[in-house]
């Protein structure tokens, strides 16, 4: 069964509530106030972060988006083949992912990409049981490439790839602080949800994740969290339960 994240740390010592997670970080997070690629600034402070959580003894994978440079679902609205630009897109993961290893191997993290495009030279290829085994001695996996399979988002890639690692919960930082019944950064007076089920993310088409993504994350029983990559010290008080966050879960 999965911790709850609203529970109380038995003991003195306070706990983590999750033993290995799967941190699924947009492209367009890494932009910064660049609006466009890398901003260096950007991606070393969510690096500091990923340092504070590791401190804790959580196993960590990662899941980076490409939308910074290149999205495929705007090169085929543009005319292109939408398989063609999809390979684009996740091609633009693995140049995400290889920032993000170099980051925080600067914050003497060890870390490995691990890639769906097979590509010896640059990284090791997508492998299970070797990535199983990078987290259990205590590095950092980056997932690139998504699943390797056009017509399928990284979104969908962080759910199967957080379902094969065994991960407790899929974390999705995002630019608000959880799952709001509309956009509130055009309506200031959106409801944020605490909690909310799998299927009312779908019915309501809540835009927490694709619905491909919360089918196999609901199939699996694997918790959604849903918080701001903006908030300072968020990743460590999410481990605990607190901070401003959503989960998704449960039926009904």
């Amino acid at each position: 069964m999965s911790p709850d994240p609203t529970a109380e740390p038995d003991g003195d010592a306070e706990k983590p509530l999750y033993r290995r997670i799967l941190l699924k970080i947009s492209g367009e997070a890494l932009m910064g106030e660049a609006g466009y690629g890398i901003h260096p600034p950007t991606i070393d402070q969510i690096a500091s972060q990923i340092k504070a959580l590791r401190e804790t003894g959580v196993q960590l994978a990662l899941v980076v988006g490409g939308g910074n440079i290149f999205r495929g679902l705007a090169g085929a609205a543009d005319g292109m083949d939408r398989a063609s630009a999809d390979y684009m897109g996740m091609l633009a993961t693995i140049m995400n992912a290889l920032a993000m290893q170099s980051a925080l191997e600067k914050h003497g993290i060890d870390a490995r990409v691990q890639s769906a495009i097979p590509m010896p030279t640059v990284c090791e290829p997508y492998i299970r049981t070797r990535a199983v085994r990078h987290l259990e001695q205590d590095r950092v996996v980056i997932f690139a490439a998504g699943t390797g399979n056009p017509f399928f988002t990284t979104d969908t890639a962080a759910a199967l790839r957080a379902v094969e690692m065994g991960c407790d919960a899929l974390w999705k930082g995002t630019q608000v602080d959880g799952v709001y019944e509309s956009d509130p950064r055009s309506n200031p007076d959106a409801k944020r949800y605490d909690e909310v089920s799998y299927t009312e993310v779908l019915f309501r088409n809540l835009q927490v994740m694709d619905a491909a993504a919360i089918a196999l994350a609901r199939d699996n029983a694997l918790p959604v969290i849903v918080f701001s990559l903006q908030e300072p010290g968020g990743f460590a008080q999410i481990l605990f339960g607190r901070g401003s966050h959503t989960i998704v879960r449960g039926g009904g």
